[in-house]
């Protein structure tokens, strides 16, 4: 580390960073909190299962898009007012279709609202990782992911409940407050950390960057976690159903997957702050990742069980320990770009993962989609344990240090 960019250290306070977390949470909470609600409120408007599929994807498909933009432009000028202006737009999206009350604008309000989360999402993470030291990276990333894992949790669950009782609108209203009041948080806590300089980057410079075995091998490493998470989400269901267990049994299966990767997140995260590295951590959350779907072509409530547990607690392996690894090889002025790319890997995961699984389901069984998915899991994770120091990553994601410097 040069002495340049030893100049300044920032010792961060947790009334810096719980607002970051909070954000993580609400980002979380919106997408999945509006997205299990949807389907009830197409069937209930006339609304075609294929407008189901595309309003669904709105969301999504605006941070495929986005969150590279923003990532790059929280570089340019700053994270803080990326992730403050992203809040407020989440906040008047969402605030827009309540005021409308035209179905028409439920377009308009996700569109809005995929659009600000991809701006205030790496914005986050990119501040989480500026305001912790080299040696702390991985707990922070594994705090951060605990909250958001909490978001996907709740989410359905207090979404369904607020549209119970007051429909749509109710739950559209708490996500306007919830975004206005996390945006009121990070600007009385969250301190300025202004851009630092950088050197003029030309498209070769960016693609050999993206390139590099630090940048692809976390970024993999996220896509196969976030693949089995989705398989995990939308498919066990059906499994369960399928061996005549009630949605209430399904539903628990679920929920049990999304305790295990939230409780994983923070250990792993810490553990990854040791000399190990994470290359041996993501190889071990890859191979219980792989476990757990292959746990998913056994029979009855015992695969189920297992399934959810292997794949809950792999992804919770895998997810803080990419990201510290991403965070360590990066420049520090380039962080917000790699996070925001890094997201499509992410993205591209969710929506491979169960498209595949599909594919092969429709041709063959579930069981052989399964199967498919956890036979490219086990390879990856084959080749993560191959490299023990390293586990392919960049030798620059392994390295750790006392600090993490911050602009004077």
């Amino acid at each position: 580390m040069t002495a340049e960019r030893q100049s300044t250290v920032f010792s961060p306070r947790r009334r810096h960073l719980f607002p970051l977390y909070a954000a993580g949470f609400t980002t979380a909470f919106g997408a999945h909190a509006v997205a299990a609600n949807l389907g009830a409120y197409s069937a209930g408007h006339g609304q075609s299962l294929l407008l189901l599929g595309l309003m669904l994807a709105l969301y999504d498909g605006a941070e495929v898009l986005l969150k590279p933009v923003f990532g790059t432009l929280s570089d340019r000028i700053g994270a803080r007012p990326v992730l403050l202006g992203g809040l407020v737009a989440f906040a008047l999206f969402s605030a827009a279709f309540v005021l409308a009350r035209d179905a028409a604008w439920l377009w308009l309000a996700r569109l809005g609202q995929g659009a600000a989360a991809s701006a205030f999402s790496p914005a986050a993470s990119s501040l989480v990782s500026r305001l912790n030291p080299a040696g702390r990276q991985g707990r922070a990333f594994g705090t951060y992911g605990f909250y958001k894992s909490v978001g996907y949790t709740a989410g359905p669950l207090i979404g369904g409940a607020l549209v119970a009782a007051g429909g749509l609108d109710l739950l559209f209203t708490l996500t306007a407050l919830l975004a206005l009041a996390v945006g009121l948080w990070a600007f009385l806590a969250v301190p300025v950390v202004a851009p630092l300089p950088r050197a003029r980057q030309s498209v070769a410079d960016l693609a050999r960057r993206l390139g590099d075995r630090g940048f692809l091998a976390p970024t993999a490493a996220l896509a196969a976690a976030t693949a089995a998470l989705s398989v995990g989400v939308g498919f066990l269901p059906l499994s369960g159903a399928a061996a005549g267990l009630g949605p209430v049994a399904t539903g628990a299966a679920v929920s049990l997957l999304a305790v295990c990767a939230a409780v994983a997140q923070p250990l792993a995260g810490r553990a990854s702050d040791t000399p190990a590295g994470p290359g041996r951590l993501v190889g071990l959350g890859l191979a219980l990742t792989a476990a757990g779907l292959a746990a998913a072509m056994l029979p009855g409530i015992p695969g189920l069980l297992a399934a959810a547990v292997g794949i809950g607690a792999g992804t919770g392996i895998i997810t803080p320990v990419a990201f510290a690894a991403l965070a360590a090889a990066t420049p520090p002025e380039r962080l917000g770009q790699t996070m925001g790319t890094a997201e499509i890997g992410r993205e591209l995961g969710d929506a491979g993962g169960p498209l595949l699984v599909g594919v092969v389901a429709a041709a063959v069984s579930l069981t052989a989609g399964y199967g498919a998915l956890a036979l490219l899991t086990a390879v990856a994770a084959v080749s993560f344990r191959r490299r023990p120091r390293t586990g392919g990553m960049s030798p620059a994601a392994v390295k750790t240090s006392p600090t993490r410097t911050e602009p004077g």
